[in-house]
């Protein structure tokens, strides 16, 4: 029997997902109490119009547009509105209220993240936010709690379902960029604007999140360098099938060593990138996402699963409100967000990587020689080279392709290189630069 009085549950927001967290709130509200200990009652929620129609029915009492007064009768808020105001007021008067925080909110927490740790640990609350980078991927708890005692190395993730999708389509169906993207729109996958997306931008705050937790550091999300997907074309995705490889945007948080210093520091970066198709990232179809962490002690591990839809991401939430009513009915205070490492954040230039390098050249004796010249003066090393016969230009020179792959170097010695070999009299256009990583 459950004797701890019933918990007062605020949602703020009404959309996709805070509509799906709301009906398996009500209709599994039984099971839920008996996983805490006690009932969890939905006392209202917040939107702007009351009256709007909506995907999900549920009950019309329950909609307000008092956001303040609904946050201030509750002991856990779910904040589900999206963007940085008002829902970053809203979560500091909940936390300031000592009301936990349940949010999904990716672009707050990597704006403004560290100011809402500091509110929750100065009164004891706690802030929770499984659903920000992932969707229902459980991979939050793992870095935060299940990893707290090994050394995160490297995390390499498929982080955006949209930019996937758009990628596996070019790759599988041999859609354009253009006609993948349509489809994407038309799956509800990528919104009207899909800048956040294919930009980059939606991943970028997802690194910042992650590299947070895995290195236990600071990490604004300007600090993390960010490329889109909208440069990748059919021929690169093509060139980069016969090559063994699947071009994915990725996110990557690892450790590094500033070459300049020696010391440790840490990178976190987006950008498209060639996975060969023996690695488990490349058998991540469709809108789905998947994060890859290498740690010391732990070795390889691989979370995957859906990344966003508005039922998978409300599993992640429900998730996290029944921590925070456990931890209700426990007692005591939350814990804090602790940063141990203060580790600086490099520029890319400092990573180690490798580059495949695609090149339209003269089709004439010697030309192969004086490329790999350029890559020597420069200490880049070839791993291996393609190429292939071209075309005759408009001044009836013929030219052929190269296909170069490196062997590691930082990535400032690699893009050196490239700018120099653009420069050379023999090339007539660098046709594309990728980043190998995975291998």
């Amino acid at each position: 029997m459950i004797e701890y009085r019933n918990l007062k549950i605020a949602l703020l927001g009404a959309g996709n997902v805070g509509a799906r967290v709301a009906q398996l709130l009500i209709e599994h509200s039984d099971e839920l109490a008996s996983r805490v200990g006690a009932g969890l009652e939905l006392v209202g929620i917040a939107v702007r119009n009351v009256d709007a129609e909506r995907s999900v029915d549920l009950p019309q009492e329950l909609y307000t547009t008092d956001a303040e007064s609904l946050i201030l009768s509750a002991d856990i808020v779910i904040e589900l509105m999206g963007g940085i105001e008002p829902a970053r007021s809203y979560i500091l008067q909940a936390l300031h209220s000592g009301a936990d925080v349940v949010t999904g909110n990716k672009a707050l927490l990597a704006l403004h993240g560290n100011e809402l740790f500091e509110a929750a640990e100065q009164v004891g609350a706690q802030l929770y936010y499984e659903a920000a980078a992932g969707g229902a991927i459980p991979i939050i708890r793992p870095l935060r709690d299940s990893l707290a005692g090994d050394r995160v190395k490297r995390i390499l993730g498929i982080v955006n379902g949209t930019t996937n999708y758009i990628l596996d389509r070019m790759d599988v169906d041999g859609d354009t960029m253009e006609a993948a993207l349509a489809a994407a729109t038309e799956l509800g996958y990528a919104e009207a604007d899909p800048t956040a997306d294919i930009e980059g931008y939606d991943a970028a705050q997802k690194a910042a999140i992650l590299a947070r937790l895995a290195f236990h550091t600071a990490v604004p999300v300007d600090a993390v360098y960010r490329e889109g997907i909208t440069g990748v074309t059919s021929t690169m995705v093509d060139q980069a099938r016969r090559s063994g490889y699947v071009v994915k945007l990725l996110a990557i948080c690892e450790r590094v060593v500033d070459p300049e210093t020696g010391a440790e520091g840490v990178s976190a970066r987006v950008h498209p990138a060639l996975v060969s198709r023996l690695h488990p990232l490349a058998a991540v179809h469709g809108a789905k996402n998947a994060v890859f962490v290498e740690a010391e002690a732990a070795g390889d591990l691989m979370f995957y699963g859906a990344g966003a839809g508005g039922l998978e991401t409300a599993s992640a939430v429900l998730g996290d409100l029944v921590s925070a009513a456990r931890r209700h009915v426990a007692g005591g205070p939350g814990v804090g967000e602790v940063f141990t490492s203060f580790l600086p954040i490099l520029p890319i230039g400092t990573v180690l990587t490798r580059y495949q390098i695609t090149l339209e050249v003269v089709d004439e004796p010697g030309v192969l020689a004086r490329i790999a010249s350029i890559f020597s003066e420069h200490s880049v090393s070839v791993e291996a080279v393609q190429q292939s016969v071209g075309s005759r230009s408009e001044s009836e020179r013929s030219t052929a392709t190269l296909v170069i792959v490196t062997h590691q170097s930082t990535d400032a010695a690699l893009s050196a290189t490239v700018d120099a070999v653009a420069r050379h009299e023999a090339v007539t256009c660098v046709k594309s630069v990728l980043r190998v990583e995975g291998a």
